[in-house]
């Protein structure tokens, strides 16, 4: 079954694109959850101007998403952490705790955007990036520092 890409499907293809589905997948999946439509002469036409339509919804998500970026990019988060004999940490900081630090600060960033390799366990600073939109990522300095008592 041929079908034409509504919108940017991750696993298939990007928006306007023709593809070959199995039908039950296109039938079933697809046209219901308004993702595609069937590859038809008039379709092909109207597909078009979704093309347009979509081009101006990424160009507005694309300047918010570098707004995003450059207001994260001069932030700075400090987490302090207690710690043992030779600066050990105890625990770590996680991509829950960076998005708690930056919500403290006024920015609402999903953990999932955080692209954190692993939890940091010691002190000093790092850079994370953060994925902001599909071709976006910003670096957050993120500091961890010894709880002064």
């Amino acid at each position: 079954m041929k079908v034409i890409l509504k919108e940017d499907v991750e696993t298939l293809g990007k928006c306007g694109e023709v593809i070959e589905v199995k039908a039950g997948y296109g039938r079933n999946y697809l046209i219901p959850r308004n993702l595609a439509i069937t590859a038809t002469k008039g379709n092909l036409r109207a597909i078009e101007q979704l093309r347009g339509q979509q081009q101006l919804r990424q160009a507005k998500v694309h300047r918010a998403a570098e707004t995003i970026k450059a207001r994260l990019e001069r932030v700075s988060c400090t987490a302090e952490v207690n710690v043992g004999e030779d600066d050990k940490v105890f625990g770590s900081i996680t991509a829950q705790a960076i998005e708690d630090l930056l919500a403290a600060q006024g920015i609402e960033i999903d953990r999932k955007k955080i692209m954190l390799e692993e939890p940091l366990k010691a002190l000093g600073v790092y850079t994370i990036p953060v994925k902001v939109a599909s071709e976006v990522t910003a670096n957050l300095k993120v500091w961890v520092v010894k709880k002064t008592e």
